[in-house]
């Protein structure tokens, strides 16, 4: 099984990379204190760093509505995964806990501002790849049991036929979602070369280190680019 990236998406988003994290014979039953306690901490930094700020026009996550932009989404209308959980922290209230894997990945994505995702490696059907959807492509949406089709040329992940994730970053599909019995974890971190390259590495690295620190698991990392578009997970 392997991470792929179609050459088409560097056409249309030059600098695109992706930090790769993979674990494997984790252990994801029973609550971790330090979880919790990375994600209180994430989520008072957010609190305290972006009082006040337009979330619309703030750096990092500008960044990504530019990129829906060049890719005929509308940002307004299909917020990318990390403006959304931003926007949802900033209203207050108490944030969900889903899950240690669920949970530590917002944190590490909450402290970077970057997009980052988590799939069940059991249930992919063979290869997971970024490309453009075809006619064959279906995506159950969370909660749901009825598959939709999505708009054909859209950037989606995918695995066969099913896809992971519509337009890009804005929302994961029910299959492959992260559940107590998940065990082995495919985890992309989205980003640009030319912009947060050092932010995607470090939180690369931070969530491989947790990772191996609290599940004593066996992890792999890696970063797909235009010069690498692939790698063996």
């Amino acid at each position: 099984m392997r991470f792929a990236v179609e050459k088409e998406v560097f056409s249309r988003l030059e600098n695109v990379c992706f930090g790769i994290v993979v674990a494997r014979g984790i252990d994801n039953r029973n609550s971790r204190s330090e979880i919790s306690a990375l994600l209180d901490s994430s989520i008072g930094s957010i609190r305290e760093r972006l009082q006040d700020i337009n979330l619309k026009e703030y750096p990092a996550i500008n960044l990504y509505r530019e990129a829906f932009v060049k890719l005929d989404f509308n940002p307004n209308k299909f917020m990318c995964s990390i403006e959304a959980l931003v926007k949802r922290i900033m209203k207050g209230g108490e944030f969900p806990r889903i899950n240690n894997i669920v949970d530590l990945g917002n944190a590490i994505s909450l402290k970077y501002i970057l997009p980052l995702g988590a799939h069940d490696l059991n249930k992919a059907e063979g290869d997971i790849e970024v490309r453009f959807s075809r006619p064959e492509d279906v995506f159950v949406p969370f909660g749901a049991v009825e598959a939709e089709k999505p708009e054909l040329g859209e950037l989606v992940y995918a695995s066969g036929s099913k896809v992971k994730t519509r337009r890009w970053i804005w929302r994961q599909s029910d299959e492959g979602k992260i559940t107590e019995d998940s065990s082995n974890v495919f985890f992309p971190i989205d980003g640009f070369a030319d912009t947060n390259l050092e932010a995607v590495m470090a939180s690369r690295d931070e969530l491989a280190q947790a990772l191996k620190a609290i599940f004593n698991c066996e992890v792999k990392v890696g970063l797909v680019d235009k010069d690498n578009p692939y790698m063996e997970l």
